[in-house]
């Protein structure tokens, strides 16, 4: 029996580890990468000897698929939580509390957003119950749309976008509701009357559980405790350049003939693959686009004077040319205690990936100037490390569900094929890790 797995990041690794497990030792996995290392948008560097992510930093603690899969690799002992720290908002040249009480920055009510947006929103944002909501059950429009009409362009702008550039590398305006707020769609379609009431709706009970977890080492840990577990051919700086059925499976090139194939790919690399085995399916990969962006890590002298938060997220129309501060030794205790202060400036959002093309000393300087400019603080860089993440986030467009099922129809056919990666069901870490699990079973189910 042999499966290939096409493409090392996350998503494919978990596809890798569950064969192998479902599977035994008598399997031949053979992990097919076109990078010259594993992890996809995740990377894990020394900097001042120490490891910092320069991709995703941390994952959704409430959903059980990282902390799970942790425990079962033996490496628990690596989950860690944020220090309980609120980022600012950077609006209108000065920072502001992150408002509370939202979904993605949509407000449950007016006083969440007070002292974000002006008089004149508030009181749009207080009378909104009264205004009738047309919405049809199925419907899709982007979060944009959607709020605008509803709060009005300021709550957008200062308090929306700031946070769906920091998952999506997009814009209000660039995702839809359905897909990237599953829950606001639920309550719109079980017919809340207004967006206030449906985001009361939609807001996550209290919990004790913290939102978000991360790992101490970083996430190199996990993928190289993926590897080994999986056990796998791994056959990096490999371009997969052919897929073609056979009378008994399939044909991959170049690395020959397969019992099955999982394709953890980004959705232009699947779109290419499936053009000659599946068309239709081809057609609607290709139609999901990408956005770029850029990441510049700064080590600075531990006394800097950063604020006392967990980051400083950027307001669109905003003079500056990042999009989002983190402030990593604020945000993670284990980062504290290191000997230098960490920042992590974000670059890069969907129509506008023009910082990509900046060299990498443009784009420090940029990092050095706009974090002075939010902090007030004095920046002077022991260390800087520059990753670009080209194409590295699928957007969520309105009608992103429907595409996906017709996606996922036009292939259920191809008896051997299963499709993974963060195109599908959600950008984070846990969506990718579960879209690679649910690849693995319907590749056993197949072989019985």
């Amino acid at each position: 029996m042999r499966v290939a797995v096409v493409g090392g990041g996350i998503s494919g690794l978990v596809a890798a580890y569950r064969l192998r497990k479902a599977l035994g030792e008598s399997a031949e996995l053979v992990l097919v990468e076109r990078r010259d290392r594993v992890g996809g948008i995740l990377r894990t560097v020394e900097i001042e000897g120490d490891p910092v992510d320069l991709g995703a930093e941390a994952f959704v603690g409430r959903r059980p698929e990282i902390p799970e899969l942790m425990r079962e690799l033996g490496i628990d002992e690596q989950l860690v939580y944020p220090a309980g720290k609120r980022p600012l908002v950077w609006s209108e040249g000065a920072g502001h509390r992150l408002p509370e009480r939202t979904l993605m920055g949509i407000p449950a009510a007016a006083e969440s957003v007070a002292g974000l947006v002006d008089a004149r929103t508030l009181a749009a944002i207080e009378e909104e119950p009264s205004r009738p909501l047309h919405w049809e059950v199925g419907a899709d429009v982007s979060v944009g749309e959607l709020v605008r009409d509803r709060f009005g362009e300021q709550v957008v702008r200062r308090s929306v976008d700031p946070l769906l550039g920091g998952v999506y590398a997009g814009l209000a305006d660039s995702i839809g509701v359905r897909a990237a707020l599953p829950t606001l769609a639920a309550a719109l379609d079980q017919g809340a009357a207004s967006l206030t009431r449906a985001v009361s709706d939609a807001l996550p009970p209290p919990s004790a559980t913290p939102v978000f977890g991360g790992l101490r080492d970083g996430y190199r840990v996990l993928l190289d405790a993926l590897r080994a577990a999986a056990d796998v051919k791994s056959e990096i700086g490999t371009a997969a350049t052919g897929l073609t059925r056979t009378a008994n499976g399939w044909r991959l090139d170049p690395v020959g003939e397969v019992d099955a194939v999982i394709l953890a790919t980004p959705a232009p690399v699947t779109a290419e693959l499936l053009r000659a085995v599946a068309p239709r399916a081809s057609e609607l990969a290709a139609g999901i686009e990408l956005a770029s962006s850029a990441v510049v890590a700064l080590a600075l002298p531990a006394e800097t004077a950063l604020p006392d938060n967990s980051g400083i997220l950027v307001a669109t129309g905003e003079p500056l040319r990042a999009k989002a501060f983190t402030l990593s030794s604020r945000k993670w205790p284990h980062l504290a205690a290191r000997g230098v202060a960490l920042v992590r400036a974000s670059f890069g959002r969907f129509g506008d990936d023009s910082p990509l093309s900046w060299p990498d000393a443009d784009l420090v300087t940029a990092a050095v100037e706009d974090l002075a400019t939010v902090t007030g603080a004095e920046i002077r860089p022991l260390r800087t490390v520059v990753q670009r993440w080209p194409g590295g986030l699928p957007q969520y467009a309105p009608g992103h569900t429907t595409r996906i099922a017709e996606l996922r129809s036009a292939t259920a056919d191809l008896p051997g094929l299963a499709l993974a990666g963060a195109y599908l069901d959600g950008v984070g870490v846990p969506a990718c890790a579960a879209t690679g699990t649910d690849a693995a079973a319907h590749i056993i189910d197949h072989f019985g």
